[in-house]
């Protein structure tokens, strides 16, 4: 599902508590009516919603009592910057994942064997935990560094009259522009589209980036030159 959408589905306050309520243990409408003080009928009405999205799946058991659980593994990730507002969710990524192909992180990536006693297991489970805190404590700084990164270009253009800003635009842009070089945009088009910018703009901006040797052309590709 798109993440604006999941977005829009996890905004009710409601769904966010049936979602934390499932995450503990399956449970039936009576249920979910009680825990969340509303109407058996609103209660069908949000899980209906969650199904649709995939988030929450349904079984009936030997009393023919639908039960209700946690369908899938998702991560949802918003950003919100002096740069930019996104969104973007992500599934879990297959177990035979290379690891040790990430160039900006050290993982152990050793798995305990399949037939491994309980006590491995929690060590692993606490060591899993563990890994979770520091990678929510690096895309943190991660994202600190991305701003003050963002901030130190609009500083400089402010303070190099020779580059300016096109016009209609502020200081700002410059590093709109090469935030989207950065993640593969190559073509005014691209760029534009992820600057949300108008393609004249951009063009302007990276001839003067260019002029500058920030940037350099090749054909109907610009590219950042490697300092």
């Amino acid at each position: 599902m798109d993440s604006a959408a999941l977005l829009d589905l996890l905004g009710n306050e409601n769904r966010r508590r049936i979602l934390r309520l499932l995450a503990r243990k399956p449970c039936y409408v009576t249920e979910i009516s009680e825990y969340l003080g509303v109407s058996p009928k609103a209660v069908i009405d949000h899980l209906r919603k969650l199904e649709e999205a995939g988030l929450v799946e349904s079984r009936v058991d030997d009393q023919r009592r639908k039960y209700f659980s946690i369908a899938r593994n998702l991560r949802l990730e918003v950003n919100v910057s002096p740069y930019g507002f996104g969104a973007k969710s992500a599934y879990p990524a297959s177990r035979g994942l290379d690891m040790t192909r990430c160039r900006y992180l050290t993982i152990d990536v050793s798995n305990p064997d399949s037939a491994a006693e309980l006590g491995e297991l929690a060590a692993e489970l606490e060591r899993l935990e563990r890994l979770a805190s520091e990678l929510s404590m690096a895309q943190r700084w991660v994202q600190g560094r991305l701003t003050e990164v963002m901030d130190g270009i609009s500083d400089g253009v402010r303070g190099n009259p020779s580059l300016g800003a096109p016009s209609g635009t502020d200081a700002r842009f410059y590093a709109e522009v090469l935030s989207a070089l950065a993640r593969g945009a190559e073509r005014v088009e691209t760029v534009a589209r992820r600057a949300d910018a108008d393609p004249e703009l951009v063009e302007e901006a990276l001839v003067r980036l260019a002029d500058h040797g920030v940037v350099e052309r090749d054909g109907d590709r610009w590219l950042l030159v490697d300092s």
